[in-house]
């Protein structure tokens, strides 16, 4: 421990002897994630515990008006503590947004927890970019930064290929032993220190889409088409959002979940707003605007990639970046801020107008930058067929499945006046050309 502070730190050291345990939340980037870490030569484990236990040790350990996702993070970790034999060789990671969210202040929370739950001597790790915690930073070389954001690109492409293929496959379990074959390949180059090149990139995000288009599927019933979006963490959460994708998928559904990668893009955009609105961070603007430029490059082999498909492929951020234009002021970034909104103009503009807003207990900027613009997102797109879902501990997860159906069950209703009112413009051009030919 050290002498100027009063938690313990992680010391280098720790790398060769300590794992580092991660909150489970992107199923198809951790597991990249995961590899990536183990590459560059770290002990890593994402947690795969969920269940009652978890929201008890939330509830037990953190205060009842803490926003969700800190709730359910800290009771992951000490559902996970509880039932290990090697706590005293644990380290925690954790995310530090760094703005005006409560996620800025979860380390001393999480801290406060694990000394009441009596593991006070378990270092933990903050993951940020605002220069929060400087003992307690988690150092991203280069290096690392360049395998992390592979790993992005090719989650964002797997989870996108598997959402688009999982409810029409012919042979069920088809998308999911793909996309499981896929990691395992990619996991076993990154072992052998490749695929994190930008031409094994490329290599491999083509020959993940063409995989994926030769899945056997079944495209004659059209199916509602739903987009997730929300605060982070309970947007790609299933232990968050009680298996929202799941659900969908169960009910008939197509499933659109934005990727990962907008939300970095985000992150490095608001930077450049900060300087650009405020004349503050000038340095760091420039870096984030030669950080942009650098990821767009793997962005376009992404979407260029999926565009060779018969599948719709994704589109450019710089798009999204202007579609919150009229609804909010790029200056909105708490929480997921200007985002949000531009997500559900994008799913809706993109054949997704149903959307389940997945909106966590005590986060306000979620619920203003959501549930505040859903009005005149309507007025301007009435096609639009929005839901907001809390999640709390306290909702039962029947009531929000009930609101879900319900939402589904306009989309068929939408599908079935879209349909007859196809069949009724086909007949009349039918009558109108025989009418011309008498």
């Amino acid at each position: 421990m050290s002498d100027r502070l009063s938690h313990p730190i992680f010391e280098k050291s720790m790398k060769k002897t300590h794992t580092i345990l991660i909150p489970s939340m992107l199923e198809f980037h951790m597991q990249l994630f995961e590899s990536v870490l183990i590459q560059d030569g770290y002990k890593v484990e994402v947690l795969k515990n969920y269940g009652p236990s978890v929201v008890e040790e939330g509830l037990k350990h953190v205060h009842n008006d803490t926003c969700v996702p800190a709730l359910l993070v800290i009771g992951q970790f000490i559902d996970a503590l509880k039932h290990r034999d090697d706590v005293d060789k644990v380290v925690l990671i954790i995310t530090q947004t760094g703005g005006g969210c409560r996620a800025s202040n979860y380390l001393p929370l999480l801290r406060k927890a694990l000394k009441k739950a009596g593991f006070g001597f378990v270092p933990v790790l903050s993951l940020n970019g605002s220069s929060l915690e400087k003992e307690s930073s988690f150092k991203l070389s280069l290096s690392l930064i360049r395998k992390l954001v592979a790993a992005i690109i090719y989650g964002d492409e797997l989870m996108y290929l598997y959402n688009k293929t999982r409810s029409y496959e012919k042979n069920k379990g088809d998308a999911h032993n793909l996309a499981k074959s896929w990691f395992k390949n990619l996991s076993g180059q990154f072992e052998k220190k490749k695929g994190l090149s930008f031409k094994d990139i490329k290599k491999n995000l083509y020959q993940i889409a063409e995989s994926f288009d030769k899945l056997e599927l079944d495209l004659s019933e059209e199916k509602p088409k739903v987009g997730i979006v929300g605060e982070i963490y309970v947007k790609y959460s299933s232990l968050g959002n009680n298996h929202l994708e799941e659900f969908l998928v169960s009910q008939g559904a197509e499933v659109n979940v934005p990727g990962l990668l907008g939300f970095v893009f985000y992150y490095l955009h608001n930077m450049v707003f900060d300087y650009k609105f405020y004349k503050i961070g000038k340095l760091k603007s420039k870096i984030c605007s030669f950080l942009i430029k650098f990821m767009e490059k793997y962005e376009r082999v992404m979407i260029d990639a999926v565009s060779k498909t018969k599948f719709e492929p994704m589109q450019k951020f710089s798009h999204t970046l202007t579609l919150s234009e009229g609804f909010l002021s790029h200056a909105t970034k708490m929480g997921e801020g200007w985002l949000l909104t531009a997500e559900m103009i994008e799913l809706v503009q993109t054949g997704y107008e149903n959307i389940v807003c997945t909106q966590p207990f005590g986060c306000l900027p979620n619920h203003i930058c959501g549930k505040g613009v859903m009005k005149k997102i309507k007025e301007v797109y009435p096609d639009a067929n929005i839901v907001a879902i809390d999640y709390d501990p306290s909702a039962t997860k029947v009531n929000q499945e009930n609101r879900i159906k319900l939402m589904l069950e306009i989309a068929r209703e939408n599908i079935e006046k879209r349909k007859n009112q196809e069949k009724e413009e086909n007949l009349a051009k039918k009558q109108a050309a025989t009418t011309i030919s008498e």
